[in-house]
């Protein structure tokens, strides 16, 4: 499962990497640092940079760079499935709830489903315009985990770290995609993430992986 929240680029063997904002309560609207693009070439470059597992055994090699826009869709789309994980009415339905979530949350999911280096991997970033608001949920079995995500500053504010390993360990896990299938590892996902993204702001909220 990899977990990079950027810009931030510090990591440690954890199931969650050490990172420079510190995690407090906000609303939805709240101000944060700038962009760092350069953090996000690195990130992108292989649409997964960095592996962490899940029991946080240690730090997976990087991936060799990719930049291929030449595999991205012609007109903008929120699903992007060059692996063929998914049907066209998954696609549909999971562009539809993405919609719906960025509408009543503020917040931006995107999904690649790939299988590393058949990836557009730097280019999604122009193409999606990522920002801290970003969920950029990559669906790539190459580690054995097929749930992989980098999280902005501003999600990562709002949504507990732990949320992000607990939903890899239930629905990336192997034993589940091969059983019931990547596309449904996707969508059981997708529909966990709109689930905490509405949940209110606290102590408590996106506790469970629904």
């Amino acid at each position: 499962m990899s977990f990079t929240q950027f810009p931030s680029s510090c990591f440690r063997t954890t199931p969650i990497p050490t990172f420079s904002l510190p995690i407090r309560a906000s609303s939805r609207l709240s101000l944060l640092p700038d962009f760092s693009a350069k953090s996000l070439n690195w990130v992108f470059s292989g649409a997964i940079a960095l592996t962490l597992s899940v029991t946080g055994a240690g730090l997976a090699e990087a991936k060799v760079g990719v930049n291929k826009p030449e595999l991205l869709p012609r007109n903008f789309t929120p699903v992007i499935d060059v692996a063929g994980f998914l049907s066209d009415g998954q696609e549909k339905r999971l562009a539809q709830e993405i919609s719906d979530i960025e509408k009543d949350t503020g917040f931006k999911l995107r999904v690649l489903a790939q299988n590393y280096p058949d990836t557009p991997g730097l280019a999604i970033k122009d193409f999606w315009q990522v920002d801290d608001s970003t969920i950029v949920f990559v669906a790539d079995p190459t580690f054995g985990n097929i749930l992989n995500f980098n999280v902005g500053a501003t999600v990562d504010l709002d949504i507990p770290r732990s949320f992000w390993s607990r939903l890899a360990g239930k629905y990336g896990n192997m034993f589940y995609w091969k059983e019931k299938g990547e596309d449904a590892s996707i969508e059981a996902a997708v529909m966990a993430i709109s689930n905490c993204l509405r949940e209110p702001v606290g102590p408590s909220n996106c506790s469970e992986v629904k």
